[in-house]
């Protein structure tokens, strides 16, 4: 099974921006589609990102609305978000996943492996 690790979060102002990362074993983002999901205090874990293997993209557009920006780099293997337009409304722990590969899935259910989180903390 996939180690995920997260790291990046932090504490930020509304409008700033921030860019998490998530560490995998070798090869894990060549082979796996990979996302990010986030869960808020009292609220179910919600998706926010997801890449393929081969590159195609899906994001969670309302929520996002083009402020935030999946990739990765398969000789690290490494998945980055890139957040820009904080809101107040972001925060929450964000979390990494792994699913098999195929297209780019929105269910949690979907993935096999997670990370531990990182804390994602907008003031207003």
């Amino acid at each position: 099974q996939a180690q995920l690790v997260e790291s990046g979060g932090g504490v930020v102002q509304a409008g700033d921006s921030l860019r998490l990362t998530c560490t995998t074993p070798a090869r894990t983002v060549m082979w796996y589609t990979m996302a990010w999901f986030r869960q808020a205090p009292g609220r179910e874990r919600e998706f926010v990102a997801a890449i393929s293997r081969s590159g195609p993209t899906a994001y969670n557009t309302e929520a996002v609305k083009g402020r935030f920006t999946i990739s990765k780099d398969n000789a690290k293997s490494t998945v980055y978000l890139q957040m820009t337009s904080l809101k107040y409304e972001d925060t929450a722990v964000y979390y990494c996943a792994a699913a098999q590969p195929g297209n780019p899935s929105r269910e949690a259910g979907s993935y096999h492996a997670w990370g531990q989180g990182t804390q994602v903390t907008v003031s207003s």
